[in-house]
């Protein structure tokens, strides 16, 4: 018997009746031979770890541009604090802790450089012609984007979740829900964590609501959010939060919209941003030539779609670098 066999086999009798069998996948886009070694899934994740996109992440803003100093978030610490989370869910439930391993790894894959604040100016840019939005991004850097082109063809479930991991995304597996709620668990706690690290607000400040339900500290926050997830959903085949905790959590994340994303240190560099990201679509625009020659050769794709892919796919001081080839005059000696 194959490996791969026994790890299914091994699926089928330990993991809950509503979890996802690698077995049962509904498949890849393209057909391909699967693995000896490994389950569809597993496949799947060990694509997304190896993938550029994935490395890329690590010099991805989160929330805070260009911070000073070594223990701010970026797109990748929080990819890695989702999958933990998630893992930890899964684990719990009986649910297949690799597809919600690889869905974690891979749903912030196509995210823009400048976190939050690039995504709304590459939105900006594409306004006329469908916008933009990180998930719909991910979906097609593992699709079509990565390797120079010919995508990771992965299977349906990995791709609907990375699809559907935003808070208003309906997941089609039940690990693909477990991903969405250990999203915002991590982007709430951590950038709450970078703002007390920022100095510009302290974890007193929290509406005595959330303190009083969720808990005062980092780790109080997250481990009893995570309980409750599995505490309210054992055995169901959903994933839920209590009643006090869905308010709770409503209210921490309202709390941090209003006083963290929409103003202050986190929105000090947008204008900034604002201005590399549209001129770096603009000249993009104008001279076809400078996209990578993959993108200029996909087919069936507008000039604005090969320049939102490309700048979607840099990292922040990647951007920056180009931005400053382009548009920043050079010093120069006379001979």
């Amino acid at each position: 018997m194959l490996l791969r066999e026994e790890l299914e086999e091994q699926e089928e009798r330990t993991l809950s009746p509503y979890a996802t069998l690698s077995k049962r996948s509904l498949g890849r886009q393209r057909e391909e031979e699967d693995c000896t070694g490994r389950t569809k899934f597993q496949r799947d994740r060990d694509r997304i770890i190896h993938s550029k996109a994935f490395r890329r992440l690590k010099h991805k803003t989160q929330v805070f541009i260009a911070p000073e100093g070594d223990h701010y978030r970026t797109r990748l610490t929080h990819t890695l604090e989702v999958s933990q989370i998630a893992r930890t869910i899964s684990r719990a439930l009986r649910m297949n802790e690799d597809l919600t391993e690889a869905i974690s790894l891979g749903h912030d894959l196509g995210h823009t450089p400048f976190g939050h604040a690039g995504e709304r100016a590459l939105n900006e840019c594409r306004k006329s012609c469908g916008g933009f939005t990180h998930p719909a991004q991910s979906l097609r850097v593992v699709d079509i984007i990565e390797d120079d082109g010919v995508g990771m063809n992965l299977t349906h479930e990995v791709r609907n979740g990375i699809a559907n991991h935003s808070r208003t995304g309906s997941p089609e597996t039940l690990e693909g829900l477990i991903v969405r709620f250990s999203d915002q668990i991590a982007y709430l706690n951590h950038d709450l964590d970078d703002a007390v690290r920022a100095g510009v607000m302290s974890e007193s400040d929290l509406p005595g609501r959330v303190k009083k339900v969720l808990g005062t500290t980092h780790g109080t926050r997250i481990d009893s959010m995570i309980k409750d997830i599995i505490y309210s959903s054992y055995g169901k085949n959903e994933i839920v939060q209590s009643p006090d905790f869905a308010e709770a959590t409503e209210l921490f994340r309202n709390y941090m919209f209003e006083n963290i994303y929409r103003k202050g240190a986190a929105c000090a560099e947008e204008p900034r941003v604002n201005i590399v990201i549209k001129s770096l679509f603009d000249y993009l625009m104008n001279n076809r030539q400078a996209l990578p020659e993959f993108l200029r050769n996909l087919e069936d794709t507008s000039d604005e779609q090969r320049c939102a892919d490309y700048i979607s796919m840099m990292s922040d001081r990647y951007a920056v670098n180009l931005f400053e080839k382009l548009f920043v005059p050079k010093s120069w000696t006379e001979v």
